[in-house]
């Protein structure tokens, strides 16, 4: 008898624990940028539904990505590594054979993994989600083909005993911009950030791309109500992320606060309290987070990242020191590769080509994704604004040093000022300690050869997280 009572509470203890459990829905907008965002500061998109959600959840303030590319980030944020690490360091690149990834690693904590819409990581055995239809796969979205919740309704109510966790990875608001309504968004009532050139053209593909941040919203509102609708609402931590910035010049592709800088707001009804946090996350966190959420015992060696649960769960208000950036401009233009770190408040930049122009393909030469540059080009020859903003994207000092904290946008490089020598050598040093931790060879890295080099070889787990 004793024997059957004690199997028995034994078993209601793991029952418990298994309801404990958060099912978990990670939300991912495409190419948008952090300060653009209401939420965030931005002053010119309206986004409703991501508003009232915010109010609901926690805001991190500093969550950043290791590179400001889509291939590169979401494989950091599946894996918890950081590019060099798991192999996906240039743009459309490869993570190594044997890199165990989400679904490896939630699927033994008893969860279905599933991915809804953008996947642009490979390969497949590196990445094995249940792929759920229902939104598009491409990076540029199709007009044409709306999407559908149904494949997502599935999913999320298909065993109401298993837990799950399901990526739903928009195409919004990735260029071109071809979806919501622009006519909400007069281009002569913009307010332009300051590092944009204020030419007609810009205005009028600045408000294409907040009619897809809009239209992004619809459905980060249409995903929310899905819960609501299943009644999973209250024990699914949703998170949000906005990715990288967006693409036009000063975002996407480099190392500045604008390209690094990603939105991150986690709702957990009852188990997150609402409100904001200055603690420094990034996307090589995540993964390690929801693993401990879910109760497993993480192997750190695994990973670069570690968990922030703590700061989920209101016990604490720090994690790390530092966020780490870097970029490889392969096969997006010629070899321009840039290394930084930021404190939250500080950011160093390391070009290490500096001697050569920048030049990424998709922003200076496809038209069909950016014509808008020639404008920026033609005009500088009369105006001296947009003059030193061509110089700024394209002539790029040795070393950059910005105090984010006060110049948001990184307009003013305080690298050579004696006044900040201290901080910058500090940075410059916790910034080298990285590089060697990841076994970074900086220049050479940027390069065809070392592109197809990492593909074929097997993951190293010998560096520090």
């Amino acid at each position: 008898m004793f024997q059957f009572f004690l199997t028995f509470i034994l078993c209601l203890s793991v029952s418990l624990k298994a309801d404990q459990k958060p099912n978990i829905l990670i939300i991912i907008a495409d190419d948008c940028t952090f300060s653009d965002l209401p939420i965030n500061g931005g002053q010119n998109a309206k986004t409703p539904r991501l508003d009232a959600f915010a109010k609901q959840s926690l805001i991190f303030n500093r969550a950043y990505l290791g590179m400001a590319m889509c291939s590169p980030c979401r494989s950091e944020l599946y894996t918890g590594r950081y590019p060099h690490r798991n192999g996906c360091a240039w743009n459309h690149g490869t993570c190594r054979p044997g890199t165990q990834s989400m679904p490896h690693l939630l699927k033994p904590q008893g969860y279905r993994v599933g991915l809804a819409g953008k996947t642009h990581v490979k390969p497949k055995s590196v990445f094995p989600f249940e792929k759920i239809p229902g939104f598009d796969q491409n990076c540029v979205r199709n007009p044409t083909q709306p999407h559908d919740l149904a494949g997502s309704k599935e999913f999320v109510t298909r065993d109401p005993d298993q837990p799950f966790c399901l990526v739903v990875a928009l195409t919004e608001p990735h260029a071109p911009w071809v979806m919501g309504d622009a006519s909400a968004y007069p281009p002569e009532k913009i307010k332009l950030p300051p590092y944009l050139a204020d030419t007609p053209m810009t205005r009028q593909q600045y408000a294409d791309y907040l009619a897809e941040i809009t239209y992004m919203d619809s459905q980060v509102g249409e995903l929310l109500a899905l819960l609501e609708e299943t009644t999973k609402s209250d024990n699914t931590l949703v998170l949000f992320t906005s990715e990288q910035g967006a693409q036009f010049p000063g975002c996407k592709w480099t190392n500045w606060d604008n390209g690094l800088h990603t939105s991150l707001v986690a709702r957990w009804p009852k188990k997150i309290t609402p409100g904001r946090t200055n603690a420094i996350v990034q996307y090589a966190d995540i993964l390690p987070t929801l693993l401990d959420l879910s109760g497993a015992e993480s192997t750190p060696k695994k990973f670069d990242g570690s968990s922030f649960a703590g700061v989920l769960l209101g016990d604490e208000s720090h994690h790390r020191n530092y966020a780490f950036g870097m970029h490889n401009n392969f096969p997006e233009g010629p070899t321009y590769p840039i290394r930084s770190v930021t404190n939250g408040k500080w950011r160093y930049i390391r070009n290490l080509s500096h001697n050569s122009l920048y030049i990424e393909k998709h922003l200076m030469g496809k038209q069909e994704h950016n014509p808008y540059w020639s404008s920026w080009v033609f005009s500088s020859f009369s105006n001296p604004k947009h003059e030193m903003l061509v110089n700024r994207f394209m002539k790029r000092p040795a070393e950059e040093l910005y105090h984010t904290n006060d110049d948001h946008y990184e307009m003013a490089n305080l690298a050579n000022n004696p006044t900040h020598t201290k901080i910058k050598e500090k940075l410059s040093t916790i910034l080298d300690q990285h590089l060697k931790d990841q076994g970074d060879p900086g220049l050479s890295l940027d390069t065809k050869k070392a592109h197809k080099a990492a593909a074929n070889l097997t993951p190293s787990f010998k560096s520090k997280p």
